[in-house]
């Protein structure tokens, strides 16, 4: 093998070996920013089960108060006319 041959496959060995490492550390780097993301998704669950949560509570005072309203309305408004 001549010894041009052979600084180009020395080449191209270093050139796959660098662009091998520099592929690993995007990668590395895409890896993070899903971890990141993995962890907002989680943080979002959280708030929109305590959302969820108030929400309900606002649903039961509200049914609450609609029933009280019903049976205001029955004791101190006029039944209908048999007409309506």
């Amino acid at each position: 093998m001549s010894t041009d041959a052979k600084a180009i496959i020395g080449t191209i060995l270093a050139v796959a070996v660098a662009l091998g490492g520099l592929l690993s550390g995007q990668i590395a780097g895409v890896n993070a920013r899903i971890g990141d993301l993995a962890n907002q998704i989680s943080e979002m669950r959280t708030d929109i089960r305590r959302i969820d949560d108030r929400l309900r509570v606002v649903e039961v005072a509200f049914g609450k108060v609609d029933q009280r309203l019903e049976t205001l309305e029955r004791l101190h408004l006029p039944a209908p006319d048999a007409d309506e």
